[in-house]
């Protein structure tokens, strides 16, 4: 097991404090980059529980998000909004998507999102 990057830590433990939705950012993880702004945990459940709750078929799973984080002291996930996967020169899903991404998994970051073409 990895140990956290304290900076990292910081940078989230500033956006769940200042509820703030605009910090862009950019993380390898699992040999995967991500790439999207970040949310307050709080603030990405409930969007997710609103995603699932308009679903005919997933619906039933939104109650999982609407429930209060579980841990104390710093944060040990990001939480992606607007959020792509970049493969290659392309960024899935086109539209964005919600991703949760343990600090601890981070290999490597920088501020700021990739861009990326559809093309």
């Amino acid at each position: 097991m990895s140990k956290p990057d304290e900076l990292l830590v910081d940078v989230a433990a500033l956006v769940e404090s200042g509820h703030s939705n605009q910090m862009s950012l950019t993380v390898v993880a699992g040999g995967a980059v991500i790439t999207g702004r970040l949310a307050p945990e709080k603030a990405w459940r409930q969007r997710v529980s609103e995603v699932l709750t308009d679903s005919d078929h997933l619906s039933a799973f939104s109650a999982a998000f609407t429930t209060a984080p579980r841990e104390e002291g710093p944060p040990k996930y990001l939480h992606f909004h607007v959020a792509r996967i970049l493969q290659g020169s392309v960024g899935i899903p086109e539209t964005g998507g919600m991703y949760r991404v343990a600090i601890k998994d981070v290999s490597a970051w920088t501020m700021g999102d990739f861009s990326y073409s559809d093309h």
